[in-house]
């Protein structure tokens, strides 16, 4: 019996070269962004425990 399943994929190259692609989370973050993330962890806090709180 064919393999009728095999389905030829094609080459993909990056646009940029290896050296410039960051694909790491260990990237460096600037002091903006951290504090955004702790401003949306606040409001996602005080939504979850906050709602609770009042619903019961």
């Amino acid at each position: 019996m064919a393999d009728d399943h095999h389905v030829e994929e094609p080459e993909v190259t990056p646009d940029l070269p290896a050296a410039e692609r960051v694909t790491a989370p260990q990237s460096a973050f600037s002091t903006r962004q951290v504090a955004v993330g702790l401003v949306v962890l606040l409001v996602g806090l005080a939504l979850t425990f906050g709602l609770g709180f009042v619903l019961t």
